[in-house]
This record gives C-alpha cells, sequence and structure tokens, in this order.
C-alpha cells in the first residue's frame, strides 16, 4: 500500500521526534511492503517565523490531502509575548477544526518495565493499568461564545460552554465502539449535579447504552474521577467526557503514567483521516541536544498505522518492539534519574533492532 502523510515537526523538540518516528514507519514499510510518503508544512512559532502565521493555509491544504498528519510540538518561550491569536499553540485549535477532528484519543497505560516510575503506592501499583480517554474535541467552553465586558463589579470575562445532541452522540459513538473492541466497560465523566450541558450529556449517553448492551456503562462526576484516577486507576477501562474535562483528566492520566514522554495521541474525524501526535510539548530546553524521548512520538505514529490505515499487525510490531526495548532495561534521558540513557536516535536505533 502507498500512503502519504503530512509532517508537521513544528517547534522545539518536535523535528527530533518526528525524524525517529518517520524512521521506524521508513522500516516498518519495507517489512511490510508498504511505501509511505512525507510532505513536510509549517506550524507553531516556526510557521510565524516563516510565514507571520502559526498557520496558513497551504499548511490546512496539505493536512487534507494526504492520508494522515504526523505532528511533533509547538510553541516556546520566543513567542511567548505574542497576542492569543498570534501564538502558536492558537495553531493546534485551527488545524483540528479544519480537520474536524472531533475525537481525541489518549491511552493511558502503565508499562510494566516503568511501574517504578509511577507515583502511586506500590499496592495501587501492582495492579497496573490499561485506560484509554475518549476526548471531545471540537466543542464545549474552548469553542464558545467569549469575551470580556464591563460589569458590577468592573471588567470581567466569561467563557460559555455549549453542546449540541449531535456532538454528544457522535463521541459517545466512538466511545462505545472502543470500549466493545476492549474490556467492555465505559465510564462517562460529566459535572450533571451543576451543569446543564452535563445533564444533556448524561441523557444522551443513557440513550445510547441501549444500543450496547454488551458494554458495563456508568457515570461518574468530574470531581470523583479525578479522585479516583489516583485511588484505583485499574478501575477505568475507557473514559469519555467533555472538551475541557477531558483536557485536565487526560494530563493527570498521563503523570501516573510516570512519564509523559511515553504517550501518544491520536485525534480523528469521521473519515480515516487523522492527526497523530505525542502528549508532551516541545522541550525547548533540551531542543537540538539528541536527548528527546522519541517513543510518544513512535507510538502515535503507530496508533497511526491502526486507526487512519488499518495496519494492525504493523502497529502491534512497533508496540511489541517499544516493550522489549524497555524490558531490556535501555532507558532516554527522562528515565535515566542520573544513570547512563540513550540519546534520541539511540533508542529509535533499538526500537528499530526489534522491529
Amino acid at each position: 500500500m502507498n500512503y502519504n502523510i503530512a509532517l508537521l515537526k513544528g517547534d522545539g523538540i518536535g523535528p527530533e521526534i518526528v525524524d525517529s518516528a518517520v524512521r521506524v514507519l521508513e522500516v516498518v514499510g519495507k517489512k511490510y511492503g508498504h511505501t509511505f510518503n512525507f510532505t513536510p508544512y509549517d506550524i507553531g512559532g516556526i510557521s510565524i517565523d516563516n510565514n507571520g502565521v502559526p498557520l496558513t493555509q497551504e499548511t490546512i491544504d496539505g493536512c487534507l490531502k494526504a492520508d494522515s498528519v504526523l505532528l511533533g510540538a509547538v510553541g516556546g518561550p520566543k513567542w511567548d509575548t505574542l497576542p492569543g491569536n498570534m501564538r502558536p499553540e492558537k495553531a493546534l485549535l485551527g488545524i483540528r477544526s479544519a480537520m474536524n477532528l472531533f475525537t481525541n484519543l489518549r491511552p493511558a497505560k502503565l508499562y510494566p518495565a516503568l511501574k517504578g516510575e509511577c507515583p502511586l503506592r506500590e499496592d495501587i501499583v501492582a495492579q497496573g493499568f490499561d485506560i484509554m480517554i475518549v476526548r471531545e474535541l471540537t466543542g464545549g467552553i474552548y469553542f464558545g461564545e467569549r469575551g470580556t465586558r464591563q460589569g458590577k463589579y468592573g471588567e470581567e470575562a466569561y467563557d460559555t460552554e455549549c453542546y449540541s445532541r449531535m456532538e454528544i452522540e457522535r463521541i459517545a459513538r466512538v466511545a462505545f465502539e472502543t470500549a466493545r473492541k476492549r474490556n467492555k466497560r465505559l465510564v462517562s465523566i460529566d459535572k450533571a449535579n451543576v451543569l446543564d450541558t452535563s445533564r444533556l450529556w448524561r441523557k444522551i449517553v443513557h440513550e445510547m447504552a441501549s444500543e450496547y448492551p454488551d458494554v458495563e456503562c456508568t457515570d461518574m462526576l468530574v470531581d470523583n474521577a479525578a479522585m479516583q484516577l489516583v485511588r484505583n486507576p485499574a478501575q477505568f477501562d475507557v473514559i469519555v467526557t467533555s472538551n475541557m474535562f477531558g483536557d485536565i483528566l487526560s494530563d493527570e492520566a498521563s503523570q501516573i503514567t510516570g512519564s509523559i514522554g511515553m504517550l501518544p495521541s491520536a485525534s480523528l474525524n469521521e473519515t480515516t483521516r487523522g492527526l497523530y501526535e505525542p502528549i508532551h510539548g516541545s522541550a525547548p530546553d533540551i531542543a537540538g541536544q539528541n536527548k528527546a524521548n522519541p517513543i510518544a512520538t513512535i507510538l502515535s505514529a503507530g496508533m497511526m498505522l491502526l486507526y487512519s490505515f488499518g495496519l494492525s499487525e504493523e502497529y502491534n510490531n512497533i508496540v511489541t518492539a517499544v516493550d522489549k526495548v524497555l524490558e531490556a532495561g535501555y532507558r532516554t534521558a527522562d528515565l535515566s534519574h542520573g544513570a547512563p540513557y540513550l540519546s534520541t536516535t539511540e533508542i529509535t536505533d533499538k526500537i528499530i533492532e526489534n522491529i
């Protein structure tokens, strides 16, 4: 098969980790008889420097033409003084909107070889956990009406949360289908004791649950969910929640795995085209030093093979290779705790050896 992939390397360590993922994809392609064609486009700070804006129409068009998109990271202190609409991070909202990426899949898995990195108690760690967070990505408070005005007590600001039936139904369906392919347990997280949007969310999820009698579906308030993630993460299989709640809870879940350098993500629309990226930032303090952990980006490329291209064997090959490298004791700088570690290129070499 022949696949066209748009590369958005971005800023900081973005180019280094994307280059590592490209190397892995090329080896996988050679092994399984696929051809991956890569076309780079600017995004974020580098796009501001080169084009005056964080996201150009050329980049949008390139991503829409490609079979899928691999993103590194955006942002850095160089652009921190720019107004909000010109910040590198604005490009992320723009490309998600342009591609209609309404689903964000964020796995949070505790690798057996990295149990010592988990900050939770040993008895909790011993159970392990493997969670998939399904976050609604294009609705809610991040995309609602907002502004500032003069109020009774002076200047005030407002942000509006709004969800439609269509938006809730489509993300819930993704979550139910995801749960059906895993351990058939779904927790829907909301704030239905306070918010009207959450009450509509819960109502619709309950209606849809009748279509999936094989999936155990329960509700949990978001404040309780935040506590339960650190108290007993093994209770969760698939979580579905709104844009803002998902943003917060997925970051919390990433921390209990021990390293955000290990965690990939997939942002999907109703087609097979998606955008795949590590969950961490651009880490400008180590950019260009060959110290970044590329595993999250490599696993993101693996998710691309699975979710956009349907290449499950190839995906499993990458995941197994990463597992073997970790079990062999190889570590990157973020996991070394002062001990000897492998560089970005060296850990990539080890993964490729195991593919």
